[in-house]
């Protein structure tokens, strides 16, 4: 078997299932690049026959994406098929990852479908995709909870139509690290033409297992685990990519095994899917939690100052963690700031969005002196790129509280050309805020969820806000970075707002599941 171990990294497809965690399009080219610069082997960018706004996510990170593999999501059928190959034709390499339940709870209640037809489906869209790409992949859903006998049958069929990996997906967390263990095994041995596809495992996390589950059948001989950055996924999550590619890493006496991945990248990634998403990483997180790398006992931090090796098995700048540099300040031109961009893997499309996202650079610079890399990735958490990132606008606002006095809000905003002055009271000045921007926006929305979280040290620091608003089955995230915390709050609403209303911003997907 090889030593080499391929990570699949689904955040923006299976990631993106979590509720609330949906992504624009530029917001999933922006990950897609990270991805790439960490040098992540496949990349899922989606479902593309789900909707309109997903296949053109999935064919432009398409088109940005030169290094990695590209992957789509289609069920095992000739129109979800040829969906992702219209998506995918651009990109350098891609692969279409396609798949049908095989457990007898998803046949009869979801599919109602026998088992001889599961088989000849499955194997059919494997032969139909193979007229399209060398590079196939299939996934009997629900594997874990699957009749043994028939998965076998299952494999050995869509093997000899054509599929390259073959992935077992723990879709519902059930599996233990013993079990899936065996059953990676026993497939290997059962199926008898298992030398001629790389074996995978997709795990979710509902007992807090995707990990060692992914561990323990890379130990059976799989080759291939599909991951997300943070763990982020629907439910519990998924099996997270910096845990997997860190056990290897710093495990390789016992596993043996290398990843292709720049392990430095796994902080920055993870600090940008955070910022998109809203999700934040708690801060006991292994390798990307803020708490990650910090020791408050005595013992330890005693031990660590004589040598780091007594408590930390691990090197924290391997992963991207590094004190705070100072990059950029006030007096920073143009070229410096369009190069640092590019070091942090920030694209822009034009001269314009240069002089935008200047603009907003100049305009933070003025109200602290030390600009610091999380304050620029937090300029562009939500840059305003999505359709209808213009419907409502903060132009200007105002508010005051007392003690013993409800605040007040003044706000003059800007909806579809014309302006609006309003004020509102509430109980806190952010409360009145938002009853403002709703005297004019009239959104119908519930808001489910308010966070605040700081950039990065110091009194100075912005604070980035998260709004997660919900209306009509859409729920859709709003993000807003300033020095001013109402300020900030102001934005992620009316960011929240715009993506409300864009007509072709695409529904929470919960279509598929793997």
């Amino acid at each position: 078997m090889s030593d080499r171990l391929v990570i699949f990294d689904t955040t923006l497809r299976d990631g993106e299932q979590s509720p609330g965690a949906s992504m624009t399009r530029e917001e999933k080219v922006r990950i897609a690049r990270q991805l790439e610069r960490m040098r992540v082997d496949v990349i899922e960018a989606g479902f593309p026959a789900s909707s309109i706004g997903d296949f053109e996510a999935v064919r432009d990170v398409a088109r940005a994406v030169r290094e990695s593999t590209v992957c789509g999501l289609s069920r095992a059928n000739d129109r979800d098929i040829s969906r992702a190959v219209e998506a995918l034709r651009e990109a350098r390499s891609w692969r279409i990852h396609t798949f049908l339940a095989t457990s007898a709870l998803h046949m009869e209640k979801k599919l109602r479908m026998s088992p001889e037809d599961v088989l000849t489906q499955a194997c059919h869209a494997v032969r139909f995709a193979r007229n399209h790409t060398d590079d196939i992949e299939f996934s009997p859903e629900d594997a874990s909870r699957s009749d043994i006998d028939f998965l076998c049958r299952v494999i050995e069929g869509v093997i000899e139509a054509g599929a390259r990996t073959i992935n077992i997906p723990d879709t519902v967390g059930y599996a233990v690290p013993a079990q899936l263990a065996s059953l990676i095994q026993t497939l290997r041995e059962r199926v008898p033409n298992s030398d001629k596809a790389v074996w995978s495992v997709h795990c979710h996390n509902d007992l807090g297992l995707a990990v060692a589950n992914s561990l323990a059948a890379v130990m059976a001989g799989a080759r291939q685990i599909e991951c997300t950055i943070n763990g982020l996924g629907e439910r519990a999550g998924n099996t997270a990519l910096e845990e997997i590619v860190m056990a290897v890493r710093t495990r390789r006496d016992f596993f043996g095994l290398t990843t292709g991945i720049d392990a430095t990248q796994i902080v920055p990634a993870s600090k940008l899917v955070s910022s998109i998403t809203g999700f934040v990483v708690q801060p006991n997180k292994a390798v990307v939690g803020a708490n990650a790398f910090a020791h408050a006992s005595g013992i330890h931090q005693d031990g660590v100052l004589k040598s780091r090796e007594t408590y930390e098995i691990m090197r924290a700048e391997d992963v991207g963690w590094s004190a705070n540099k100072i990059v950029l300040g006030k007096l920073s031109g143009r070229n410096a700031f369009r190069q640092r961009l590019g070091e942090l893997g920030i694209a822009l499309d034009s001269e314009l969005d240069l002089n935008e996202a200047f603009k907003r650079f100049k305009e933070l610079a003025d109200k602290k002196a030390d600009i610091f890399d999380e304050d620029i990735h937090a300029l562009f958490a939500d840059a305003g790129t999505h359709p209808g990132a213009d419907h409502f606008r903060l132009i200007s606002m105002r508010q005051h509280s007392e003690t013993g006095e409800k605040p007040l809000a003044e706000l003059v905003l800007m909806c579809e050309g014309e302006e609006h002055r309003v004020s509102a009271q509430g109980s806190g000045p952010v409360d009145a805020t938002f009853k403002a921007i709703e005297s004019v926006a009239a959104s119908q929305a519930e808001l489910v969820l308010y966070s605040v979280n700081a950039v990065t040290s110091g009194t100075e620091s912005q604070g980035e806000v998260t709004v997660r608003l919900s209306r009509a089955g859409r729920i859709v995230n709003g993000v807003g970075a300033d020095t001013d915390i109402i300020v900030a709050s102001a934005h992620a609403y009316l960011s929240a707002l715009n993506k409300l209303h864009a007509v072709t911003e695409r529904f929470n997907p919960q279509t598929g599941e793997v």
